[in-house]
């Protein structure tokens, strides 16, 4: 049986990604003959969809099926001559493509079919894949905004963010088509920060060991106003020990528990209070309360107070070298280096906001930390950490659930 392929390949999801606009239908069917004349064959082939001049939903699936018979040969050809491989049912009824289609692009199909005594019969079309009116590329990070590592090691609070590069106008469609799956099983929801990203994070920190599987098959779906999916993204991932660290202003301390145990006490200094208005801009100095998490870290970093609105040559402002910097903020909050503030950690707040801490502390917490793994900051002044600023896990989970667009 030529250009019959019988290839076992999920490919399901793919399949169906196809969406057809007005093409031609060939439409035609012939007869085949044998040796004692011409003969109509008791075979029936059908194309789903049925038609195909008109444009389908585009998770309806492209198959080739045959009644009273079975098929002999399926071919489907894309523009530049390829042949694109396909799965035919062990009984040799059914049709499918095992690969993605393309955008856009115009197709040609045959089926070849016998009866039971052998009689042939054959239809054909052509038809044109739907050319989107924009493609979005979808991005699976970390809050700190890195791409998430194949076969990584994360802490027990990361918090998958699944960033588009164009606003997504059907978000229901977009987080059908992202499915995150942990072992052992989890309860977990998306959440939408705006229209371009949707964090997903369990309901309580993950176990040590849990095993992260993001698929995201967004290639084809119509997520709205004619936005479509690029390509298909996933990613897999390992979550590592537990560190929680809870900075508790009351004690002036940071202490850091590992898988639950007790490993180094640090003193610090945090948010020294207060407001500053610059413009129409009033600026904070506290060390908001809530749960973090370890964003990203880098040695050194330059902190520039300018960034975030404060001038460099205003009264607080400042622009520094800081090493041993360990991020946990998206506004520029770090457990950090200052060797110039040793004598306030454990006893004073002096900082604009961040962690102070001494030379060998902030250096040993750098090595010590991965993305994910938790800070608690409790006790101190100013506003609740909000999920912007990499507060995911300052959400009461009832709100965080109200955030999922199913």
């Amino acid at each position: 049986m030529p250009n019959l392929r019988r290839k076992s390949i999920a490919l399901a999801a793919a399949v169906a990604a196809v969406v057809l606009v007005a093409g031609c239908s060939g439409g035609s069917d012939s007869s085949g003959s044998t040796a004692s004349g011409s003969q109509e064959s008791d075979a029936t082939i059908t194309f789903t969809p049925a038609d195909l001049t008109a444009p389908v939903d585009p998770l309806s699936p492209i198959t080739v099926d045959v009644a009273d018979g079975s098929l002999t040969s399926v071919t489907l050809t894309n523009p530049e001559g390829k042949v694109i491989e396909g799965i035919t049912t062990p009984d040799e009824t059914s049709w499918k493509p095992g690969e993605p289609l393309g955008y856009g692009k115009t197709y040609d199909l045959a089926a070849q079919a016998v009866d039971g005594r052998g009689v042939a019969t054959s239809r054909d079309a052509t038809f044109t894949t739907v050319t989107p009116n924009n493609q979005t590329r979808l991005y699976l990070n970390t809050t700190g905004g890195q791409s998430l590592v194949d076969g990584g090691s994360y802490g027990v609070g990361l918090v998958v963010v699944g960033h588009f590069d164009e606003p997504i106008g059907d978000r229901a469609a977009a987080e059908k088509a992202m499915t995150v799956t942990t072992n052992p099983p989890v309860q977990g929801s998306w959440f939408w920060v705006d229209d371009q990203n949707a964090h997903w994070r369990p309901q309580q920190y993950y176990a040590p060991g849990t095993t992260v599987s993001v698929d995201a098959k967004v290639y084809g779906t119509d997520l709205g106003n004619g936005l479509y999916g690029e390509q298909d993204e996933a990613v897999s991932f390992r979550i590592g020990d537990s560190h929680v660290s809870i900075a508790d202003d009351n004690t002036k301390m940071v202490t850091v528990y590992e898988n639950g145990q007790l490993v180094r006490e640090m003193p610090t200094s945090m948010g020294m209070g207060g407001t500053e208005t610059i413009g129409d801009t009033t600026l904070s100095f506290w060390t908001q309360p809530g749960v973090y998490t370890v964003m990203d870290k880098a040695n050194p970093v330059i902190m520039d107070s300018s960034t975030y609105g404060l001038p460099i040559n205003s009264r607080l402002g400042y622009k520094e070298t800081i090493n041993w910097a360990t991020r946990i903020s998206s506004d520029g909050i770090y457990l950090h280096e200052l060797a110039s503030s040793v004598w306030a950690q454990g006893n004073t707040n002096t900082s604009h906001g961040c962690l102070n801490l001494n030379p060998e502390n902030a250096q040993w917490f750098f090595t010590f930390s991965q993305p994910g793994d938790v800070v608690e900051v409790r006790n101190t002044g100013g506003a609740p950490l909000e999920v912007w600023q990499n507060g995911d896990w300052s959400l009461p989970w009832d709100q965080w659930l109200a955030g999922s667009a199913l």
